[in-house]
């Protein structure tokens, strides 16, 4: 799919805000004691790590 250009530098700021946070959320997750709050940050590390396949996608998609 053709995408404009100031598009796929959206999708790369994203991209690259989320793998922060992913980063981060990794991170602090060893540190917490709490269960709940662990569930809670490994549900959101799942779900970041689909959405940095959903933006690889699309770049991928967006070069050719």
């Amino acid at each position: 799919m053709n995408y404009a250009l100031h598009e796929v530098l959206e999708v790369h700021e994203m991209a690259a805000f989320k793998t922060n946070c992913l980063t981060k959320a990794k991170t602090m997750r060893a540190l917490v004691s709490d269960p709940v709050l662990k569930d809670i940050m490994q549900q959101d590390i799942d779900v970041s790590t689909i959405q940095l396949q959903e933006y690889a996608s699309i770049l991928s998609n967006a070069k050719q």
